[in-house]
């Protein structure tokens, strides 16, 4: 395989609403930061891949009105994936593989204020089955947090914790908009908004975006000081249906963490994109990981969750941390789909 680093990453500050602002202009900056970061003009990419979805723009091919944000000029190699911006990463990744190009320009964006998120979410089920019935991403969520608790593998205390440590290291992260100091007891005491799962327990609604720049080789180390590099990549599929796989359990997490070389290895960060609470105890059980890995010192999804780019930060963030010298190893995490139906693992490491 050939060796492969993020070498620039930047991210939007993400906001509950951005009215002033439609996606390429919220896109442009970041995309022109990440490309200067990385001292490699948009002329000499080799390759630029994008992940967003034409449900939250509400027109087809939204993805093309992305592509002002790079311009018409110089012509671009260019491709796009209707999923986070984790799976353009995947094909960039792929991409560079090949051996004809050095460098990966990947980025992603998503404006979920502009329509009701809950019944754009739900036209990604079976159109036969479960798209007539409208059920709403949180309530597909609390049927999964109720088969965990009713299992018995964690309990609403521990959901609480992750919610009360998630908003607290949010509020050192100047891109997350939703932190603050809470106390468990009193998460608890709070009413559920669809039960088992409480409002601490769900995500904020962000309109945000991401890029992040791939080199290969010798050229990675020319021009970062501490790439951080892709040591392993994989991601897995699960069974579209809800009710034809166990939900308190995330097997192709596992698997594709195993394929990585990350399940149960000793990690400095992790990066999980778990937008529920109950999502994060079952994704550290299905990474059965040694030691004690500080878990998404970011906030998380949590504390910023742009739809098809929070996976992308989750890879970004973790790279970060291995360029900016606080970390040597990290593992980062990409969902899409209901319930974890369809998951990405990345392994990252410094030299």
């Amino acid at each position: 395989m050939r060796d492969v680093a993020v070498v620039s990453f930047v991210q939007a500050p993400s906001v509950r609403r951005d009215p002033a602002r439609n996606e390429v202009e919220i896109l442009m900056p970041v995309v022109s930061a990440a490309l200067e970061q990385s001292g490699i003009p948009l002329r000499d990419i080799g390759f630029t891949v994008s992940g967003s979805c034409d449900y939250l723009a509400g027109q087809p091919f939204a993805f093309v009105m992305g592509l002002d944000a790079i311009g018409a000029w110089p012509p671009i190699e260019e491709s796009h994936v209707e999923m986070d911006g984790a799976w353009a990463l995947y094909e960039a990744w792929i991409r560079l593989q090949e051996g004809d190009i050095d460098s990966a320009l990947i980025y992603c964006f998503g404006k979920s204020s502009m329509g009701e998120l809950p019944e754009v979410m739900s036209m990604q089920l079976d159109p036969y089955y479960l798209t007539p019935l409208w059920p709403d991403a949180i309530s597909m969520a609390a049927l999964q947090a109720r088969a965990m608790l009713d299992f018995g593998s964690h309990d609403e205390r521990e959901m609480a914790s992750v919610a009360a440590r998630s908003r607290r290291d949010a509020a050192s992260n100047p891109n997350a908009h939703l932190s603050g100091d809470f106390d468990v007891d009193v998460l608890l005491k709070e009413p559920y908004l669809v039960s088992p799962l409480r409002k601490h327990d769900c995500p904020p609604i962000s309109d945000g975006a991401a890029a992040i720049v791939l080199v290969a080789g010798d050229k990675a180390r020319e021009i970062c000081e501490r790439p951080a590099w892709i040591r392993g990549i994989d991601h897995r599929v699960e069974a579209h249906q809800l009710g034809s796989r166990d939900l308190t359990v995330s097997s192709s997490t596992a698997l594709a963490a195993e394929q990585a070389g990350g399940r149960g290895g000793a990690f400095d960060v992790v990066e999980l994109h778990a937008p529920f609470t109950h999502q994060e105890l079952i994704l550290l059980d299905a990474l059965s990981l040694s030691n004690g890995a500080r878990v998404n010192p970011s906030g998380g999804a949590l504390g910023a969750n742009p739809m098809m780019a929070a996976g992308l930060i989750r890879i970004g963030e973790a790279a970060q941390r291995i360029m900016d010298g606080s970390a040597a190893r990290a593992l980062a995490h990409a969902t899409s789909g209901p319930c974890l139906q369809q998951n990405l693992v990345c392994v990252l490491e410094g030299e």
